[in-house]
């Protein structure tokens, strides 16, 4: 009983892991729209993310891991730097402006297009086989254009506005009324860009993994190069010292929180999901935080939505459900077919024996008949 259990529990833990974020990212969300609203700069808030995100990881993957910790090679500081450049600098700047363009709503609603797009690239970099002529493969693929699609339709199409919390009239028009249709173009391809590189950082994640199979140093160190690679942008793009002072307030609370729990925590569970059920999985369950976000949204923000955003993210979750369930197929195929495949072990000492004996019924003069059966027996 108690192995059936362990068992099941083992089975469990990454999709538990991976729900137990998108609580994490749907608070995120709301914090940081908090955040700009009190003028913090998306820059610093990078910057100082990280480097919470840098204390409360580094010290237990300097104790945990001191005995497993892989030697660093160059070929892996690249890709280190690589992880560092593309999640803390490109997908969180990003997302971040386009978040300030756009709602938390819509923006959290983009980020059911991550899955469909690291499954592109996990087929280019040969992280993910295709096969047409199989359903669970059809599946992914259909799944991706229709991700697509709905991402296409939230684009284009905006529709009337409704409340998903009935309120006061007249509560949320200020942040309405700030989302122009420019500021919308410009936070669409603001966002899907953040996709893309999130996306990347997630397959040369897998990369990364293979050769430096420590998780929790890995997060530690792209932490540590998020703060580096980030304070480098951040000094260029914000020339005022003044933007740096934070106090005691909503800035403090979106850094400290952001980076402990959608930094520091979530890359090191991503990693060790990663490790096991590839990027794709990793990437499967953000329509839930979509869902959370937009309830949190409505109460604490007072946010309206588009019936466009709401059609297009229900395309949306139907094509990344379609993914899903394409690459659940999969894994029960190869968990199925993976002992056949494996060539089977024979011990060299008694395939001798088998030979010898097999050479003296050959070569006695025993009857064609005798033989056979003691051939059937062999």
């Amino acid at each position: 009983m108690a192995g059936a259990f362990s068992s099941f529990l083992n089975k469990v833990k990454p999709y538990l892991a991976m729900l137990s974020l998108q609580f994490g990212y749907a608070g995120m969300y709301i914090v940081t729209v908090m955040c700009f609203k009190r003028g913090m700069s998306h820059w610093i808030l990078v910057v100082y993310r990280h480097v919470f995100a840098t204390i409360a990881v580094a010290p237990f993957a300097i104790v945990l891991e001191r005995k497993i910790r892989p030697k660093m090679t160059l070929r892996v500081f690249i890709k280190i730097l690589a992880l560092g450049f593309l999640e803390p600098v490109i997908d969180q700047n990003l997302y971040y402006m386009g978040l300030k363009s756009t709602t938390a709503t819509y923006a959290s609603a983009f980020v059911n297009l991550l899955p469909a797009v690291t499954f592109i690239l996990a087929v280019i970099f040969r992280i993910e086989k295709v096969n047409l002529k199989k359903k669970s493969s059809m599946a992914k693929v259909i799944g991706t254009a229709i991700t697509v699609a709905g991402a296409m339709v939230m684009t284009l199409y905006k529709g009337p506005m409704f409340n998903l919390v009935a309120r006061s009239h007249g509560g949320g028009h200020h942040e309405v009324a700030a989302a122009t249709p420019e500021n919308w173009i410009a936070g669409t391809i603001e966002l899907i860009s953040c996709i893309v590189g999130w996306s990347g950082f997630f397959i040369v994640q897998s990369m990364t993994l293979k050769e430096y199979p420590a998780e929790l140093s890995l997060a530690a160190w792209v932490c540590v190069f998020g703060v580096i690679e980030g304070g480098i942008v951040a000094l260029i793009m914000e020339r005022d010292w003044n933007a740096w002072v934070i106090g005691f307030d909503s800035r403090l609370l979106a850094a400290a929180y952001s980076g402990i729990v959608c930094s520091g925590i979530a890359y090191y569970v991503q990693s060790v999901v990663n490790k096991v059920k590839g990027p794709v999985f990793v990437t499967a369950f953000s329509p839930l935080s979509m869902v959370i976000t937009s309830v949190l949204a409505a109460i604490i923000l007072a946010e309206s939505v588009h019936l466009g955003s709401l059609i297009g993210a229900i395309i949306i979750v139907m094509g990344l459900y379609s993914v899903v369930w394409g690459k659940s197929k999969e894994g029960k195929g190869n968990e199925i077919t993976g002992k056949d495949q494996e060539l089977p072990v024979v011990d060299i000492k008694e395939m001798s024996i088998v030979d010898d004996n097999t050479d003296a019924i050959v070569k006695s003069k025993i009857p064609a008949e005798k033989k056979a059966s003691i051939f059937q027996e062999l």
